[in-house]
Formats: structure tokens, C-alpha cells, sequence
């Protein structure tokens, strides 16, 4: 129980770092390409995770922990980060096509309704009648707390929707491979592979169609490193470890609930940073968000004759 509430706390902590990081992609989108931005992240991320790797490898002396398999670790941290690559950059794309940060938010937590329904039919593993209900509730608190406009779906919108489907298989897979290997040295697998990726894509995405003046001098504005530079080493290096670590032992739609309280967060941050006030609408969605996130973390009854 212990563990499950530190894991708990992670995520939440997490949520707050990746709401936040709605005002970064943001700012960052005015200033690089969606690869650009999303490969210099990424491989910053996994530069920052590398020292502290070794040094506690040095601490250790070379000792592994019990049921890890080295030689695996790559394969599985490829896996993650190729589902982490593609996700995050059909949404900073759709960010920059003019997705609204909290348009985007929403459409990006539709992930807690893909996990359950993707572990189910994967996995075959069922889910709890309390978490359905709170998924339920995740989903109305969100659409009141971010959906302000008509509901009309463009192109930006849709990548944004494609992203959460990728995302979906990203929690999956981190909750597949989180309890077998190291999460810090997983982290850095899942960013170097995000990072390379995307940098391999920037040269034909964003620098041959800009030019390459153009696209040196985007460098050149502090907000845009300050912007990158939180992408990277928060949201990216201590956010996207913080997963591993938390998901460790929690049930997977649980903890894609607790994620997606970045919706909430990110308004928060819209409030507090650029000064923007909370309708009743975004009250009553945000109060609802927390409901599900409670009520998703009930015990569920046991049935009579249940062991």
C-alpha cells in the first residue's frame, strides 16, 4: 500500500511537470520544427539521465538486480521510445498547426479510455467496474474543463487524437517492461531512440524545406531555450522517468488517470503564468477529475464466494 501511494504521488508529480510543459511546447512551436524540437528534448533527456546512471552503476559495482537481462533492455527501450517518438511528435505537430493548449490536453488524455480497452483486448486483462466509472468521470471533467469552443475536429486535432492512441501503447509498453529492468537506464533507452529518431527526421522535415539559416537561427532567442530546456530536462528526463518509476506495480488505467491530470495542471499553469482565469465550467471539470482519479483508486468489493 505503501508503494502504491509513493507510485501514486510520482505520477501526480508527473501530471504537474507535463501540464505545465503544454506552455513550453507552446512557445517552443513558435520557434522550431516539431522534429527539431522534439529530438534536441529527447536527447538532452537522456545526456542529463547518463551520470547519474553511472555513477550509481560505480556505487553498485557492476551488481544487477535479480531477473534483469541486460541484452534485453535495448530491444525493450527501442520498443518504448519508437511508441514515445511517434506520439510526441504527431502532438507537438498538432500543437503547431493550431491545436489550443487546452483543446490539445483533452484530446490527449483520451488515452485513459484507450489503455483499458487496449489492455482488454491485447492483454485480455479486465478492468474493475470502479475504474470504468471513473474513466467515465475523467472524460466529462475533461471536456468541461478544456473544451471551450464548438467541438469541431481539423487536421491538427486529429494528430493530436492519433497521438493519444500512441500514447496509449507507450503506457502499455512501460507497463510491460518497467518491473524488469532498471528504470533509469529504460529511460534512457526510450530517449536516445525518441531523440534519434527524430533528429534523423529533422534534416528532411525541417531544415531542407526552411533552409538551414533559417533554421540555425531559431536557436538564437532565449525563449526558445528556455522553453526547450524545460521540455527537456523536466518534462522529458525527470517527467517520462517518473513514469517508469511510478507505473511499477500500478495498475495501468489507474495510472494513465493519474497522468492525465496534466489537463488539469496545464489550466492551472494557464491561470498562474499567463494570468487566466477559471470559468464555473472549468471548476465543475476540474472537481471532476479529481472524483475519478478517487474513486478510480477504490478497493474493489470482493464478490460473495471470492477467495
Amino acid at each position: 500500500m505503501n508503494r502504491q501511494i509513493r507510485n501514486s504521488l510520482l505520477l501526480t508529480f508527473t501530471a504537474l511537470i507535463w501540464g505545465v510543459a503544454f506552455v513550453a511546447q507552446s512557445e517552443g512551436s513558435e520557434h522550431f520544427g516539431s522534429c527539431t524540437f522534439t529530438g534536441i528534448r529527447f536527447l538532452v533527456a537522456s545526456a542529463v539521465l547518463l551520470p547519474f546512471i553511472l555513477i550509481r552503476d560505480r556505487k553498485a559495482r557492476g551488481e544487477r538486480p535479480a531477473g534483469e537481462n541486460g541484452r534485453a533492455l535495448w530491444p525493450s527501450g527501442i520498443i518504448c521510445g519508437v511508441l514515445l517518438c511517434a506520439a510526441s511528435l504527431l502532438q507537438q505537430e498538432g500543437i503547431a498547426q493550431g491545436t489550443s493548449a487546452g483543446k490539445a490536453g483533452f484530446l490527449t488524455a483520451v488515452y485513459i479510455v484507450l489503455v483499458p480497452i487496449l489492455n482488454l483486448l491485447i492483454f485480455k486483462k479486465t478492468t474493475s467496474r470502479t475504474i470504468w466509472i471513473g474513466v467515465i468521470l475523467a472524460l466529462g471533467g475533461l471536456y468541461l474543463l478544456c473544451i471551450n469552443e464548438a467541438f469541431t475536429f481539423r487536421l491538427s486535432d486529429l494528430l493530436v487524437v492519433a497521438c493519444a492512441l500512441l500514447f496509449a501503447f507507450q503506457i502499455l509498453a512501460v507497463d510491460r517492461f518497467s518491473p524488469l529492468y532498471d528504470a533509469l537506464k529504460l529511460a534512457a533507452v526510450q530517449f536516445f531512440t525518441c531523440g534519434a529518431l527524430s533528429s534523423l527526421l529533422m534534416i528532411p522535415m525541417d531544415i531542407i524545406p526552411n533552409g538551414f539559416q533559417t533554421w540555425a537561427s531559431s536557436f538564437s532567442s532565449p525563449g526558445a531555450w528556455i522553453s526547450l530546456s524545460y521540455a527537456a530536462i523536466l518534462s522529458s528526463a525527470i517527467g517520462y522517468t517518473f513514469q517508469i518509476m511510478g507505473q511499477k506495480g500500478l495498475n495501468p488505467t489507474v495510472a494513465s488517470l493519474l497522468m492525465s491530470l496534466e489537463s488539469l495542471f496545464a489550466v492551472l499553469a494557464g491561470w498562474l503564468i499567463l494570468h487566466q482565469s477559471l470559468t464555473v465550467r472549468e471548476s465543475i471539470g476540474a472537481v471532476l477529475v479529481f472524483a475519478a482519479v478517487i474513486i478510480a483508486q477504490l478497493p474493489t468489493p470482493k464478490t460473495a464466494g471470492s477467495k
